[in-house]
C-alpha cells in the first residue's frame, strides 16, 4: 500500500509539472512563433501531450496519476476511490496547478501573479469542454479495461488530438483551468469564463462514469 502522503505528493507534483509545461510551453511558443498562432498552438500541444506520457508513466503506480479533479470525481462515482480521497486529491491538484503557473512565470521572468484577459466564452467553448472531458474519461476507463500499460500513451495522444479538434483546445481539467486563469499568456483563460469550463468538465465526468460503467462492464484488464 502506498501511503496517503506519498499519493498526495504525487498528485501535487504531477499537476504542478503538467501546468508548468502547459503555461511554460505556451509562453515559449508565443515568443518563438512570430505571431503565427497555429505554430504556437502546435508547440504547446506537443509539449503537453509529451509530458502527460512521462508523468502518468512514472507517477501512475503511486497515485493513479489523476492530476485532474474531474478524473478523481469520476473514480469516486465508480467507487474506485473514496469521496474523502477524491476531495484530498482535488485540493492538492489545485494547489499543484497554481504552483505550476508560478513556476512557469518564474522560469520566463514574468510577473508571478497575473490575471488572464484571454476570453474563452460561448456555448461552443463550453460544449467543447464537455466533449473533451468526456472523451478523456472514456480513454482512461477504456484503457484501464483493455490495455492498462498503454494508458500513458493513450491519454497523451488523446490530449494532443483534442487540442486541435475542440474549439476550447481541450482544458478538460478543473485544476488546470483554475491555474490557467492566473496567467495572461498564450494558454490563459479569463477568470469569468473559468467557472463555466469547470461546470462542463464536471458534468462530463459524471456522464462518462455512467456511460463507461455500462460500456466497459464485466471486461477484464489485459
Amino acid at each position: 500500500m502506498i501511503s496517503l502522503s506519498r499519493r498526495l505528493f504525487a498528485e501535487w507534483f504531477g499537476t504542478m509539472m503538467l501546468v508548468a509545461t502547459v503555461v511554460g510551453s505556451g509562453i515559449m511558443a508565443e515568443q518563438l512563433a512570430g505571431g503565427n498562432v497555429a505554430i504556437a498552438l502546435l508547440g504547446n500541444t506537443i509539449a503537453t501531450g509529451a509530458i502527460l506520457v512521462v508523468l502518468i508513466t512514472i507517477l501512475g503506480p503511486l497515485s493513479g496519476a489523476h492530476f485532474n479533479p474531474a478524473v478523481s470525481f469520476a473514480f469516486a462515482l465508480r467507487r474506485e476511490i473514496t469521496p474523502k480521497i477524491a476531495a484530498l486529491y482535488a485540493i492538492w491538484q489545485i494547489i499543484g496547478g497554481l504552483c505550476g503557473t508560478v513556476l512557469a512565470h518564474l522560469m520566463f521572468e514574468q510577473t508571478v501573479w497575473q490575471t488572464s484577459a484571454h476570453m474563452r466564452s460561448g456555448m461552443a467553448q463550453y460544449g467543447s469542454e464537455f466533449v473533451a472531458t468526456f472523451g478523456l474519461l472514456a480513454v482512461i476507463f477504456g484503457g484501464i479495461c483493455y490495455r492498462q500499460t498503454a494508458v500513458p500513451w493513450l491519454v497523451g495522444l488523446y490530449i494532443t488530438a483534442a487540442y486541435w479538434f475542440t474549439a476550447s483546445t481541450s482544458f478538460a481539467n478543473p485544476a488546470v483551468t483554475i491555474a490557467r486563469s492566473f496567467t495572461d499568456s498564450f494558454s490563459g483563460i479569463f477568470p469569468g469564463d473559468m467557472p463555466f469550463f469547470i461546470i462542463a468538465q464536471m458534468l462530463a465526468a459524471a456522464a462518462a462514469s455512467l456511460v463507461c460503467g455500462w460500456l466497459f462492464a464485466d471486461q477484464s484488464v489485459k
